[in-house]
């Protein structure tokens, strides 16, 4: 199939909604554009630009792209003499290559929107603000301007929900007086930026890449990072401050706890925990002292759930701790981000998990991602950087020469350090386990061993369209099949699947909630859910079948490798938390036994990691990672989503409470401790 990344968006214009937009007469002497440059580690990724076409019209562009995902906006916004809106349209194509189609119009104390996932209306007596399902530069923009110019903090938006906006920081910049401002309550978490004066999007720094107004410098942009990395510090702080309780001794009653190296529950236990360590298990345990006390009954204790792809921010351990995810392996970051999200987790200051860390490495090319190097050598001595400074593993990515491999495997081996990642482009899975390869990322690497092989570029988006078009009319059986599995299986080598990400790309449908997390949707905040509607990826029609079957070939394939005995981990490279619940309800689903994929999920992974002396299971010694299930895990795997409590060591946090905070309708009540 070739992707249509770019169709002819103007036979599906909404021409009754927006004829006044194209009626408007735009004088080109008042138009004023300003250039918002974006960077990736590689230099400029491209630019979001809005132009005033008179006093109540603009237009915005954005093009910018990263690792294969491009994205591409037109929008135009009309407001009324206030600022509100009265007519937007948007139309381009998402990272993945889904067409974006979108308009807004509001006339007569009627507002209408639609976009290829929904159609609705709101009776509204006033022009007011309306929030794009695709973020656009415009009507963010107006939206910012309007509660400057009126003092507000919080506004009601269609389709629904309500923006709180709160001023943090402001420093003077050459000749521009920037705000850093705080925006929150469509998403679970907020969104922190720069504006100017006027209310225009200024800068920000955007995970691993960055936005800054044209003509200023890389410097400056330095130094509001500092400053919006301060302002959020401070932020996650204060929550991590109010989220966390601290017991020296506890004691959790009657409880059932599952014995994950034996596979079996030992029910009515009692388990003490005293400086963050689980001293004793067993029915009774006589007590010297008075302790605070949990009521355990008709729950289950397991070890805290490990996340063995992850990529980590300050904010992500918010959601990891609240779903019981304690343990994360993060598999590409920048070494200093890095450092400081794990000093900041370790001592408690911001709510998040143990980390273990992965070096991430690529070739510089046009489709390289991360760290790239441009010579072996280089690539190398990056691999002693890695060993010198703690690190677990190096992960490879899709533009690594083939060549490269087996010296990065014999360096990276004898420092210590396993190597895993995608399979390079024009290589093979088989030649990559040959070379060194430790660990595969990724279920599609594996069956791009077949439809791939030496000749297809998967640095490019072939590596998910191949999979969505054949990957269901592959053979799952037969001598090549039983050898490449036999292959993984002899080695050792360890497959994270992350089939749930993999799922909601190739899956997802238009005007349909992604089904991966369909059955939580009604918890999670209203915008975040808007956003889990819609396809991923551009899929013609005759292949839309073949998607989906697609999806559950994959599953097929985690069921083969289970049986075969090669050595599996559990892993998201999605949203936080929620994501890793569903990727273990999907290995259940391929029919693997329960009680092995909660194996996985703790255990197996301690192991992988060279820990299991300390933590993976709950066992009298080792550090108290725990959480408490309101039900029975062994039993349905989606009782894991009722967490009643979350302990991490001397920490110990109420999953209602924390998501009571972030916008999330809490899954069951926090278990009350006694004292």
């Amino acid at each position: 199939m070739k992707h249509k990344m770019i169709r002819n968006f103007a036979a599906r214009r909404l021409i009754a909604a927006t004829t006044f937009l194209s009626a408007v007469y735009l004088p080109a002497a008042f138009a004023q554009t300003i250039v918002n440059n974006i960077y990736s580690e590689k230099g400029l990724a491209g630019t979001m630009s809005q132009t005033q076409l008179d006093a109540n019209t603009y237009t915005s562009q954005a093009r910018f792209g990263w690792n294969n995902r491009r994205i591409v906006i037109d929008e135009t916004l009309k407001l009324d003499d206030k600022g509100r809106v009265l007519g937007f349209e948007a139309q381009g194509q998402s990272a993945f290559g889904a067409d974006i189609s979108e308009s807004y119009v509001w006339e007569n104390g009627h507002a209408k929107w639609r976009n290829d996932d929904e159609q609705s209306s709101a009776n509204t007596t006033q022009p007011t603000f309306y929030v794009p399902k695709n973020s656009t530069l415009a009507i963010e923009n107006a939206l910012i301007r309007y509660l400057i110019k009126n003092d507000l903090e919080k506004i009601k938006v269609l389709p629904h929900g309500k923006v709180t906006f709160t001023k943090l920081d402001t420093v003077k910049l050459g000749d521009e007086q920037v705000y850093l401002y705080a925006k929150s309550g469509l998403t679970m978490t907020p969104d922190f930026a720069w504006y100017d004066e006027d209310g225009n999007y200024f800068a920000q720094n955007w995970g691993g890449m960055y936005v800054i107004r044209d003509g200023f410098s890389t410097a400056q942009f330095e130094q509001l990072k500092a400053r919006q990395l301060r302002a959020e510090q401070t932020y996650l702080e204060n929550l991590a401050e109010q989220l966390t309780e601290y017991y020296s001794a506890l004691l959790l009653d009657q409880v059932n706890v599952f014995d994950v190296e034996k596979g079996i529950t030992l029910k009515d236990q009692q388990v003490l925990i005293e400086q963050g360590k689980i001293v004793a298990v067993a029915p009774k345990i006589k007590l010297s002292k008075k302790v605070a006390t949990v009521n355990g009954q008709g729950k289950t204790l397991i070890p805290g759930l490990w996340d063995m792809h992850g990529h980590l921010s300050k904010n992500t351990g918010i959601l990891n701790i609240a779903t019981g995810v304690i343990s994360v392996r993060d598999m590409g970051n920048k070494h200093q981000n890095l450092m400081e999200i794990q000093a900041l987790f370790d001592t408690g200051k911001v709510l998040g998990t143990r980390v273990y860390r992965a070096g991430f490495l690529d070739k510089y090319s046009e489709n390289s991602a991360g760290l790239s190097v441009k010579t072996l050598e280089e690539a190398l001595d990056m691999v002693d950087f890695f060993a010198d400074n703690g690190y677990v593993q190096i992960k490879l990515y899709s533009s690594i020469d083939p060549k490269w491999v087996k010296p990065i495997a014999q360096r990276a081996h004898s420092r210590g350090l396993r190597l895993s990642g995608h399979i390079p482009a024009f290589m093979t899975a088989e030649q990559a386990v040959h070379a060194g390869y430790n660990e595969i990322q990724h279920i599609n690497m594996l069956f791009l061993n077949f439809l791939a092989g030496e000749k297809v570029d998967t640095r490019t988006t072939q590596r998910f369209s191949l999979i969505g078009e054949k990957a269901a009319e592959m053979p799952m059986t037969g001598e090549e099949m039983d050898s490449f599995i036999k292959l993984l299986a002899d080695n050792n080598v360890v497959i994270d699947p992350t089939v749930s990400t993999f799922r909601s790309l190739l899956m997802s449908k238009n005007k349909q909630i992604d089904q991966e997390f369909a059955e939580i949707a009604s918890h999670l905040p209203p915008d975040f859910v808007r956003n889990l509607k819609g396809a991923q990826m551009q899929v013609e029609e005759a292949h839309q079948s073949a998607y989906q079957n697609s999806g559950d070939a994959m599953l097929k394939m985690v069921k083969i490798l289970y049986d075969a005995g090669v050595p599996m981990v559990a892993g998201t490279d999605s949203v936080p938390g929620f994501t890793l619940l569903r990727e273990l309800e999907l290995y259940t689903m391929a029919g693997i036994p329960a009680t092995e994929v909660l194996k996985m999920a703790t255990i197996d992974s301690a192991k992988l990691m060279g820990v299991a002396h300390q933590t993976g299971s709950i066992s009298e010694g080792k550090v108290a990672d725990l959480i408490l299930v309101d039900g029975d895990p062994v039993q349905d795997i989606k009782a894991l989503r009722k967490l009643s409590l979350v302990i991490k060591g001397t920490q110990v946090f109420k999953p209602e409470a924390i998501f009571e905070q972030i916008g999330i309708t809490p899954f069951t009540e926090a278990s009350r401790i006694i004292l």
